[in-house]
């Protein structure tokens, strides 16, 4: 717990806490709507916007009214970071392949990266795992992105995202300061804008086909 209120975290956690919220409703909605074999994908896209909106919440309540959520923020933001993300990734990329992944296939996909977290965590090479992971889901996004280069829309938002995500990352980070703002409140502000745009990519790449493609299942 920080040893004062941190107010301006508190807003900045609450405006990224309100975005990846109403990206998981966008979300949600879209699985209702898309056909069978899609709403999977979507549903885990949902999940991970939610995990970072939940993580963002309680990072609000931590900072601000200094609840004592400490345990539940820092656990809700590696699932975030190690989970949620990647998923997103995985999104990008089926999406732009035009696979066909079942339920089995997400369930798998969730569990892996559940494991793989865990064993990083054992071996500690954690922090080492989670740079990895990060780059390599920001690279399935510009992939996903590059396979539709002709919509330069698509890989424009693409590479903002990919841009807003490195930089909040591995140069600003959460610690100390950046000029005269607390460089915890620069990266939610960074956050901020990257999810709906990851959104707006998965929104923009075509639906995938309901027949034509045979299941990777």
């Amino acid at each position: 717990m920080v040893p004062m209120a941190q107010w301006s975290t508190f807003v900045s956690d609450g405006v990224l806490a309100l975005a990846c919220a109403v990206c998981a409703v966008l979300a949600l909605r879209q699985q209702s709507r898309r056909a069978a074999i899609e709403q999977p994908l979507w549903f885990c896209v949902f999940l991970a916007f939610a995990l970072t909106a939940s993580a963002a919440t309680l990072g609000a309540l931590r900072y601000g009214p200094q609840l004592p959520v400490q345990a539940a923020h820092s656990w809700l933001s590696q699932a975030s970071s190690l989970l949620g993300l990647p998923l997103l990734g995985l999104a990008a990329l089926v999406l732009a392949r035009g696979w066909r992944w079942e339920k089995s296939s997400w369930g798998r996909a969730i569990l892996g990266l559940c494991a793989f977290f865990e064993l990083a965590r054992q071996a500690g090479v954690f922090e080492h795992y989670r740079l990895l992971l990060n780059l390599l889901t920001l690279g399935l996004l510009l992939y996903a992105a590059l396979l539709h280069g002709r919509d330069k829309a698509l890989l424009g938002a693409a590479l903002g995202c990919a841009g807003l995500l490195s930089v909040a990352g591995l140069w600003i980070g959460t610690q100390g300061t950046f000029g005269p703002f607390y460089s915890v409140d620069v990266f939610h502000a960074l956050l901020t804008l990257a999810y709906p745009l990851w959104l707006w990519v998965l929104l923009r790449l075509p639906a995938l086909p309901a027949a034509e493609l045979s299941p990777t299942d």
